[in-house]
């Protein structure tokens, strides 16, 4: 499944639901994804084989598709620009321990009642979520604007790579850290399990570890932005991020491993709030669903390559070699988006140029 959902954010968020999320109400979008996906984990309950149920994770794999991008574009319209970095790592911070959380409660689930149930109550968190997103009353668009084509506004995102610094720094730096994580993700069982003899438990302390870095990463962020830049900031957590890799390659225990891993964590929380803090103040509202779908889809295929070429490197050399080159990917990434995020925007992104087509909105759904 995993795959597959990555396949689907690399084709459909490039190709389909960039200048779509410009162009229809977010809110809508939001809500549409969350029931879409409450739907199909109802149906998953009747699946009949392996076929329907990969079928049902490619269409939950759309509809999250739409979703994230439309999260990250309109929360520049919720909160004052001086507010966006702690909004940014609260809203990181929350993702990251339900993913943190969310399995280890899912398998209790499953433990007591089985698949079934755990699926429906995945199902009602999509509807509780589709409720609050409703509840919201201010608009998640600035304006909209009337569709010039798909293919047309298809292009003048892609042009946004030549004229908007932020969005290339983002889409070439954290390319390099995906490449980075994609050897980690690869090898990290290698090391727990086998070079560290830690077993599932100790496989489980290293993913837990990341997670626990990325929760406290992410939330301290935002204040961290409120002293120092943006750049600044951002050159720090992927340097971290290194120093986390390139110390757990190295590690003499299980425990001195997840320790490092904490710290790449708290670098990568660090890191992910800043990606969307450079798009968002750097991007105009009309063109920042475009911006952040074309960011993900070019990042998320580089950390499908990266996992096709980590698996023969963490054969052939090693799982602490493949920690250490993606330390080196890492610290190599740090000095590019210092040098890339050059003037780029520290405040709120700019209005569109021209406001002529524009379509006033309604206050509500």
């Amino acid at each position: 499944m995993p795959g597959i959902r990555l396949l689907v954010r690399v084709v459909v968020i490039g190709l389909l639901a960039g200048p779509l999320l410009d162009r229809l109400p977010r809110r809508r979008v939001m809500v549409g994804a969350d029931v879409a996906r409450g739907a199909l984990f109802c149906l998953i309950v009747f699946a009949g084989g392996a076929l329907q149920i990969v079928l049902i994770a490619l269409l939950a794999g759309v509809a999250s598709a739409f979703f994230r991008p439309a999260v990250y574009a309109g929360l520049p319209n919720l909160v004052a620009d001086e507010e966006l970095p702690r909004a940014n790592g609260l809203f990181q911070a929350a993702d990251n321990a339900t993913m943190t959380i969310g399995p280890i409660l899912g398998g209790l689930l499953v433990a007591a009642v089985g698949p079934n149930p755990a699926y429906v109550v995945n199902a009602a968190s999509f509807a509780v979520s589709a409720l609050l997103i409703l509840a919201i009353r201010r608009n998640l668009e600035e304006r909209r604007v009337e569709s010039k084509g798909h293919w047309r506004e298809l292009v003048s995102g892609l042009a946004l790579l030549r004229s908007s610094r932020a969005l290339r720094t983002v889409v070439c730096a954290w390319s390099v850290v995906m490449l980075a994580s994609a050897g980690i993700s690869v090898a990290e069982i290698f090391l727990a399990e086998d070079v560290l003899s830690g077993g599932d438990f100790g496989y489980g302390l290293l993913v837990s570890a990341s997670g626990l870095g990325l929760i406290f990463g992410s939330l301290l962020a935002g204040r961290l932005m409120e002293r120092r830049s943006t750049r600044e900031i951002y050159a720090l957590a992927i340097t971290l991020m290194a120093v986390g890799f390139a110390g757990t390659a190295v590690a003499p225990s299980l425990w001195s491993g997840a320790a490092l891993l904490v710290v790449s964590g708290f670098g990568n929380g660090m890191a992910i709030v800043c990606n969307g803090l450079f798009i968002q103040r750097d991007v105009s509202d009309d063109l920042r669903g475009r911006a952040f779908t074309l960011a993900m889809s070019l990042t998320y295929a580089m950390l499908g390559l990266g996992m096709i070429a980590a698996a023969p490197v963490t054969s052939a050399l090693g799982a602490r070699a493949a920690f250490g080159i993606s330390g080196a990917l890492c610290l190599l990434a740090a000095p590019l988006a210092l040098l890339l995020s050059r003037d780029v925007r520290e405040r709120e992104a700019p209005t569109p140029e021209s406001a002529e087509t524009a379509v006033p909105t309604g206050p509500g759904v």
